[in-house]
């Protein structure tokens, strides 16, 4: 089961239970989980409310031990006595990247690490119980959309600290993040260090059927949105369908009326040779009836921001707006022929294929071929039931 996670305006350990808990999960399983830890005084419900006028599920832990504070070496050892041994696993790679961010920035080693805020039984039981709901649910893949941050400051037991915390950004390392008109602390390090416990991949939703959503509700009032984290659980594609790849693609874009035909083609080249997936131009009529071109590049993630100091560099725009879609590219592959002795490379996929443009110009430049073809005869010899290198000599299509 694949588990979408929309953190409408946060994320928080208790808003992630709260939503698996909405989804399905089974709450006597959780405590179960839970209590198998050792962890004595305390109690686990689900509550049913209503946030501007939507209805969540809060999760809600009741303590009669007042520490809040421990050591991570003593949470760990709790944690590890968890059952299923699954979410062990899961609980207890938690509390280590907790422990891990907490020692890079206090220079202490992890395990001697002492938690504050993060020590108390809410925190042990917020991290097993969203373990524990995952395994119940039957997850397997974690996909989360881009986590909202907010401004201004935080109390904590080291004095006011920024916001998003210290512990937050480091444990958020490698995900992918959005800023938020929110003030304080939107995204806890309990939630982030859920997500990088479960491996969770950063994105829209991904290619699946939807089952159920749910929704968690924090504990923050906010005046104008419900204060939720939704939660999507799909099954995945079937076996036939997974040939189709499934990604993440951010799409930049930039209004352009002042630059030449020549900063164009030159900045659309430079972008395709350091990466882009696709570049391309629309034309557009803008303020006081100018006519001006819209520059898209298409970028994977990893090489967005690359691209976009690019385009702001050869360009001179002021901004460049960023869009994080979905892709769906179908399989394909490479074949080579040979059109009267010359090579074509063909593009080839599960609908059809067409001969690259390059190839084929040079093949009829050379033979004397018309381009057309050239192409075509190199799509239908690609077409054939073939080894991966064929040939046709001459002859008339």
């Amino acid at each position: 089961m694949i588990c979408w996670i929309n953190p409408f305006t946060g994320l928080a350990g208790d808003m992630l239970l709260g939503a698996l808990l909405d989804v399905g999960a089974p709450l006597e399983q959780i405590r179960a989980s839970v209590a198998a830890t050792g962890l004595t005084g305390w109690e686990l419900h689900a509550e049913r409310v209503t946030v501007h006028g939507l209805t969540a599920t809060s999760a809600r832990v009741r303590v009669t031990d007042t520490a809040t504070e421990r050591r991570a070496a003593d949470l760990l050892e709790l944690a590890a006595a968890a059952r299923p041994e699954a979410v062990a696993a899961l609980g207890t790679a938690a509390l280590t990247a907790i422990a891990r961010a907490e020692g890079r920035l206090h220079g202490t080693d992890p395990g001697e690490v002492h938690l504050h805020e993060l020590g108390g039984h809410d925190a042990l039981v917020d991290i097993v119980g969203v373990a524990a709901a995952l395994h119940a649910l039957g997850v397997t893949e974690v996909v989360c959309a881009p986590l909202p941050l907010g401004t201004g400051s935080v109390r904590a037991a080291h004095g006011l600290l920024p916001c998003p915390a210290p512990a937050t950004l480091e444990l958020l390392s490698g995900a992918l993040v959005t800023g938020t008109d929110l003030r304080g602390e939107t995204v806890t390090p309990t939630g982030a260090a859920l997500l990088r416990a479960a491996g969770a991949r950063y994105g829209p939703p991904p290619t699946m059927t939807p089952v159920a959503t749910g929704y968690g509700a924090g504990t923050r009032v906010l005046a104008d949105r419900p204060n939720v984290v939704a939660v999507t659980l799909g099954r995945p594609l079937p076996p036939s369908a997974a040939a189709e790849a499934v990604e993440a693609v951010v799409t930049l874009e930039t209004n352009l009326d002042d630059v030449t035909g020549e900063t164009l083609a030159h900045t659309i080249a430079r972008a395709l040779a350091e990466g882009a997936l696709d570049a391309w131009t629309t034309t557009a009529v803008m303020k006081k009836g100018r006519p001006a071109h819209v520059l898209h590049v298409l970028a994977r993630p990893g090489t967005a921001a690359r691209l976009r100091e690019l385009v702001l560099a050869e360009t001179g725009t002021l901004g460049v707006r960023q869009t994080v879609q979905t892709r769906v590219a179908a399989p394909r592959r490479i074949r080579d022929v040979e059109v009267d002795g010359m090579p074509v490379r063909v593009k080839q996929g599960p609908y059809g294929a067409k001969a690259e443009y390059d190839d084929a110009a040079a093949a009829a430049r050379r033979t004397g071929l018309p381009l057309r073809t050239v192409a075509d005869r190199a799509r239908r010899l690609a077409e054939q039931d073939h080894p991966d290198r064929v040939t046709e000599e001459g002859g008339t299509p």
